[in-house]
């Protein structure tokens, strides 16, 4: 994971000077942990400009009280503990290849879909060629394989962090809606991407190895508005997996374009 977190820095050019750089060991070090480098590049991109909007943020966007299935039939420790193993085994790739708790298109959506409306014109040519490096890396582990004989939800989802509809989002708003949290020690093996991703999605091209320093320096500056806890990752998974079911307006009623975490 820690790998894989260096060639998210990669897709956000905060690697080098060089974006044909970034990109080049970006796309071979993702392909070999079978993501998409340059379909989730364009993709992770629009998500960081539109953070906790509920109609164009690209990713992990709540569920509304409507949604009676979260709201009613998965709001009790059963339906929790479906949903976690769910997010932790599933999400990932089913994210990937259907757009699984993305925003709702027209069409099937998948990153490994060149027509795919994540994706515009100029882009489509470009994911063929990140489809291709799955392909080599999947055929290299087989290869691998057959010689040897065989042989990360939590930052924009907490009860303190609002979403917004198009009435309220701005970029700021979105970006601030962020959560950092202490993994122990495997902050270091995320390079810590995991204790300083407020500031990540303020300035995305810092490098991982700047994330502590910068997220130093912002703190005084954003005083209130920085969100922190520290509450230990398993006890803090499973409490927002258990109280964060849905959203709903603020105040319960339908005029605010603000929504907050209920269960």
């Amino acid at each position: 994971m820690g790998a894989w977190v260096v060639g998210h820095d990669l897709g956000h050019h905060a690697f080098s000077e060089y974006e044909w750089l970034d990109d080049a060991l970006g796309f071979v070090l993702h392909s070999a942990f079978l993501t998409p480098y340059i379909s989730f590049k364009y993709n992770h991109r629009s998500h960081r400009a539109h953070t906790s909007s509920m109609e164009y943020d690209e990713v992990w966007i709540p569920k509304r009280k409507a949604d009676t299935l979260y709201s009613e039939l998965l709001s009790n420790p059963l339906g929790n503990l479906f949903m976690t193993f769910g997010r932790l085994v599933f999400s990932f790739p089913m994210y990937f290849a259907f757009n699984i708790h993305g925003r709702e298109y027209d069409g099937f959506v998948s990153h490994f879909y060149p027509q795919s409306p994540l994706f515009n014109d100029s882009e489509r040519k470009y994911i063929w060629l990140s489809d291709a490096g799955l392909l080599v890396a999947m055929y290299t582990l087989y290869k691998i394989a057959a010689a040897t004989s065989a042989t990360c939800f939590v930052h924009h989802t907490h009860p303190s962090l609002p979403h917004f509809d198009s009435r309220e989002w701005d970029w700021i708003r979105g970006a601030m809606s962020t959560v950092d949290r202490d993994y122990g020690i495997i902050n270091s093996i995320f390079h810590n991407v995991t204790c300083a991703h407020v500031v990540h999605h303020l300035i995305s091209n810092i490098p991982h190895y700047h994330l502590i320093e910068a997220t130093n320096a912002i703190k005084p500056i954003l005083g209130d508005y920085y969100k922190y806890d520290d509450t230990p990752i398993l006890k803090a998974f499973w409490r927002e997996t258990k109280e964060c079911i849905f959203v709903e307006p603020d105040g319960g009623a339908e005029d605010t374009g603000v929504y907050w975490w209920r269960k």
